[in-house]
């Protein structure tokens, strides 16, 4: 199987951290977004949508969008479970990893999109007041997430799940490409980060 991928970028990242911790081996295509890969026509037909990234199986056919990609892999490598192995696990786990991708991916991406590299480019105007806004949203967010951590280990309860994942990727690219590290005295949260990032499967992408 390919994943097509850009260095780096946070949803290619989620599913190389879930392929990881299963043990499963992705080759992987670099699509060069600078270059403006991602909207060629070839690779249109892959992800009409144009993002990154893109699992293309054996015989062709493509799976887009980084949770999607997942669940293929959970179905066809079942163990260690990462999506819920109860039904009610299963829902849980899908409600707290949309809460950590509507309420807290959402606004760093307004944070990005109106920040200081994108304004570099010139390719949208910006709104200074919808940064400012979601920079407050996204840290309120750190600190009811410091709050959950004193009751719970990870964001889903008591084991690592693709809720963790999802929320590892956005405090590390807020924290490097958009001005919006966790704050110091947010203990919890930054002992979760801590640990999180010493696992294998995302230590050695940083190798």
């Amino acid at each position: 199987m390919k994943l097509y991928d850009f260095p780096n970028a946070p949803n290619p990242k989620r599913v190389k951290i879930f392929a990881n911790e299963k043990g499963i081996e992705l080759e992987l295509v670099t699509c060069d977004m600078r270059k403006g890969e991602h909207k060629s026509s070839e690779f249109l037909k892959k992800s009409p949508s144009g993002k990154i990234p893109v699992l293309e199986l054996d015989d062709g056919r493509c799976i887009s969008e980084s949770v999607a990609i997942c669940r293929y892999l959970e179905a066809i490598f079942p163990e260690p479970n990462l999506l819920g192995a109860s039904p009610f696990e299963m829902g849980h786990i899908e409600a707290r990893n949309r809460h950590i991708e509507f309420e807290m991916w959402r606004e760093i991406g307004i944070s990005w999109v109106n920040g200081p590299i994108v304004a570099q480019l010139g390719i949208v105007k910006q709104i200074p007041e919808a940064k400012a806004a979601s920079d407050v949203a996204a840290r309120n967010y750190y600190e009811r997430l410091d709050l959950e951590f004193a009751q719970n280990a990870y964001v889903a309860g008591d084991r690592f799940t693709i809720a963790d994942i999802s929320l590892y990727t956005a405090i590390e690219f807020a924290s490097a490409m958009v001005d919006l590290k966790p704050e110091s005295s947010l203990k919890k949260l930054n002992a979760w980060y801590e640990s999180v990032r010493s696992r294998p499967s995302i230590a050695v992408l940083a190798q």
